[in-house]
């Protein structure tokens, strides 16, 4: 997540909300050093401020789009004129809140448009016997829970979410590690090897695309039935 919030204390409280619910954050305080994370990172959704220092978020969300960036972006504003919001979302916005807000609120509609992103309308995602709740960020497999750590859980969430497609390797290290410096290549084989283990009978596995990235699949005895 992404947000870009010029009150150090808001941007805090969300920053928290969100990593205490397993998600890796990154918070900037003005609109130029936010868009240029923005262009540069792999994030899920984006928390927008509309009045922000050096570069409005106005700005922020009309650059964005017009170069080309479809990543989710939900905008806090302070203004409540009707005007406003038909502005925002005919500028791209995929939803807005009106501050003060809730936490509860914010995070419900930060996983809402990361869904929609996903192509996802409930949820839940549910492959084979694998079973993922987006909302309390848990697994079952064959019905039963699978204990997976905040990083293993966000790794398989990033290929279950595109499930027979390669995702990039680069992408993963900046999803799961952002700008950690433990965020190597290696740190995320290691990641691939437990979580491979732990799925090893759940009839899906993580096939490494060498050089590229890894996807998930239906195990080979499954897709040779």
């Amino acid at each position: 997540m992404l947000i870009i919030e010029d009150s150090v204390d808001l941007g805090f409280a969300i920053s928290e909300r969100l990593k205490s619910n397993g998600y890796s954050v990154e918070h900037c305080l003005n609109g130029e050093d936010g868009e240029e994370f923005a262009r540069n990172g792999a994030f899920d959704v984006l928390v927008l401020d509309i009045n922000l220092p050096g570069r409005s978020g106005f700005e922020v969300l009309k650059n964005l789009r017009r170069s080309g960036n479809s990543m989710p972006i939900l905008i806090l504003t302070a203004r409540s004129q009707i005007d406003d919001k038909i502005d925002l979302l005919d500028h791209g916005a995929d939803d807005h809140m009106v501050k003060p807000f809730s936490l509860d609120e914010l995070e419900a509609r930060i996983r809402a448009v990361a869904r929609r992103q996903m192509g996802v309308a409930q949820s839940r995602i549910e492959v084979g016997s694998v079973n993922l709740d987006l909302k309390s960020r848990s697994v079952m497999v064959c019905g039963q829970p699978l204990n997976l750590g905040r990083r293993e859980y966000a790794l398989l969430e990033a290929l279950i979410s595109q499930f027979g497609s390669t995702v990039l390797k680069d992408a993963l290290v900046f999803k799961l590690f952002g700008h950690d410096d433990l965020g190597s290549p290696n740190a995320i084989e290691l990641l691939v090897s437990r979580l491979r283990r732990k799925l090893s009978h759940s009839g899906l596995e993580i096939v490494t695309q060498r050089g590229i990235g890894y996807a998930l699949l239906h195990s080979i005895s499954d897709r040779e039935q």
